[in-house]
């Protein structure tokens, strides 16, 4: 069926279509990974980002492509997780800067706005690679602005614009030599190749706009992301009132309530000092409405938060989780209203104790006087490691790293909770920066942040320790990229698949281990894989090796790794420190 021009209608299908597609095929994106470590992300970087866009235009569509373009690039911009993530948000925001005037796109237009996004797109990342998700996105918008000279049917363009995409992600590997070494092609390539998928299909079926939520056509569910929570059940009283019809559903930003005990004597960290202010300022970031009171035993929280994940991921550090209540608000809002009736409350399970609610106001509220000169966000994977951070003065620890990317607005939340003039931020993962950076852009004019690109956890450890809180800006910035600089990062982990790379042949199931991001040792032994990697990264000068531990490290391969550098290397001094990340049995620092 011939189709001359796509509307919001159209467009918000399209775009359900091409997210259900992506979140089918996460895991053979994530597969794509160049390493063979157990935690390739692309997939699930691509995938909550587009859900969160997909989500939000959910809500929100019309039936003017130019609204409905707007709603995604807002959605997906706040919900970008990951270079990737990030690009594919900028890819849809140059889209939807070209859409925004207009109701309807013809062929020619559409093909307008993909450029458009491409440009955005190549701009928003400092040095472009060719081989990429990028690489994709301009030779499939290149070939639509030619064909759609040639035609007025925007399915038979899309269709082009497919099997061009398609083309250049086999190509990828020609581009980009550590993809043919490997044998794969683009991750993020192939994430966006599905999306489009999605577009065709949904042009193909001739059932235009017939899923999009505008008046008079059928709704289409929200995308759910891959993993979920378990719902809880409603507890309803059976009194009619209209106290609920005051407020609206959407109005409720911290929705999920959420109530539990730690248990210190149980799980978790033993040795983990427990600061009330601190906890109530990581909860914070993503909630409200916090209670925490502790004791030598138990700790009681209650919180209302957008990310209980989140939550139930910084509670754990400190003990075993019990008695555990969790309440989508919204949820129980939109039946109620349907109902008509009122919510009773969830039992409370601090009915026997004082109650002492944390206010915490935000930056904005508060007088010049009461503002820190700095803050710090750094991201963290393990609760050993955010100790340490935490020891070095960062206000706010995000829980993340390769498995779990934060995304633009955790890091646009965590800057608001600090009250201080200036604000750093730490990523610690080179899939991380991009979000980081995009946050930055956000809150610009509005807070003064600094990102530091730190690319490993041995480079933010580095950074933080490089600050004086009485240097200017300037100087602590270039201090700590200097720190930074000087820095050799290290880790071990095992692999997932075969693969060849730099002539070293690697089997599934064997240790590890990358240095500065490169595989430089593989090997069938833990200890014997440690050991090939310290001697590639010591050099003559190196003083200080670092050692965080994993959550799977074992003490006596530990002990020993330790006996073999004094004995080896008995000119470097050796520390060792619990850091509880989770699929790298060690992360090494040295430096010199």
């Amino acid at each position: 069926m011939s189709k001359r021009s796509i509307n919001g209608a159209d467009f918000t299908a399209m775009v359900l279509a091409g997210a259900e597609i992506l979140q089918q095929h996460a895991e053979h994106v994530n597969s794509l990974n160049v390493f063979p470590v157990p935690d390739g992300d692309t997939g699930t970087n691509m995938n909550l980002t587009m859900t969160a866009g997909a989500n939000e235009l959910k809500k929100n569509n019309t039936a003017s492509i130019g609204q409905c373009a707007g709603v995604l690039s807002k959605g997906l911009l706040m919900g970008a997780r990951g270079n990737s993530g990030v690009i594919l948000s900028q890819l849809f925001r140059g889209l939807s800067r070209y859409s925004a005037q207009y109701d309807e796109l013809s062929t020619q237009q559409f093909a307008a706005a993909l450029q458009t996004g491409v440009e955005t797109a190549y701009k928003a990342v400092v040095k472009p690679v060719e081989g990429t998700i990028l690489t994709v996105a301009k030779e499939a918008a290149r070939h639509a602005v030619y064909y759609a000279r040639r035609t007025t049917d925007v399915t038979e363009l899309m269709t082009e614009v497919l099997a061009k995409a398609k083309e250049a992600l086999a190509n990828t590997p020609e581009l980009l030599p550590i993809l043919k070494q490997v044998g794969v092609v683009d991750s993020g390539g192939q994430g966006l190749v599905y999306i489009y998928e999605g577009f065709h299909q949904h042009l193909m079926s001739g059932s235009f706009g017939a899923s999009a939520s505008v008046p008079g056509q059928a709704p289409v569910p929200v995308i759910a992301p891959t993993t979920v929570l378990p719902k809880p059940d409603h507890v309803l009283s059976s009194v009619q009132s209209s106290a609920q019809s005051q407020l609206s559903t959407e109005d409720i930003e911290f929705l999920y309530d959420m109530e539990f005990f730690i248990n210190r004597q149980l799980g978790g960290n033993a040795k983990a000092n427990f600061n009330d202010e601190l906890f109530r300022k990581a909860l914070s970031v993503n909630g409200d409405s916090i209670i925490v009171i502790s004791d030598d035993d138990t700790i009681k929280v209650h919180v209302h938060s957008t990310a209980p994940g989140e939550v139930l991921n910084l509670a754990l550090q400190y003990g075993e989780i019990t008695q555990i209540h969790i309440l989508n608000m919204r949820e129980q809002h939109r039946d109620l209203l349907s109902a008509g009736m009122d919510i009773a409350p969830m039992p409370d399970v601090f009915a026997d104790i004082p109650k002492e609610i944390s206010s915490i106001q935000s930056p904005a509220e508060l007088p010049a006087d009461d503002l820190a000169p700095y803050g710090f966000i750094a991201v963290s994977s393990g609760s050993g490691i955010a100790d340490i951070f935490k020891s070095l003065g960062v206000d706010v620890v995000l829980a993340g790293g390769q498995t779990m990317n934060p995304s633009t607005e955790d890091f646009v939340n965590a800057i608001s909770s600090i009250s201080a003039t200036h604000v750093y931020i730490l990523p610690n993962n080179s899939n991380i920066v991009l979000a980081a950076q995009q946050a930055k852009e956000l809150l610009e004019g509005e807070r003064d942040v600094t990102v530091i690109p730190s690319k490993s956890i041995p480079q933010g450890i580095a950074a933080a320790f490089a600050f004086q809180e009485d240097d200017s800006v300037e100087t602590n910035s270039g201090n700590m990229l200097e720190a930074i600089a000087q820095v050799k990062s290290g880790q071990v982990t095992h692999a997932v698949r075969d693969t060849s790379i730099d002539e070293l042949k690697i089997k599934a199931g064997q240790f590890i281990g990358i240095s500065n991001s490169k595989i430089v040792a593989a090997a069938d032994d833990l200890l014997a894989a440690s050991q090939a990697l310290l001697s590639n990264m010591l050099e003559n000068g190196d003083e200080i090796v670092t050692i965080l531990l994993g959550a799977e490290a074992e003490a006596k391969i530990t002990d020993a790794l330790s006996e073999w550098l004094q004995e080896t290397y008995p000119e470097v001094e050796v520390e060792v420190h619990e850091g509880g990340q989770p699929l790298y049995y060690y992360l090494f620092s040295v430096e010199p």
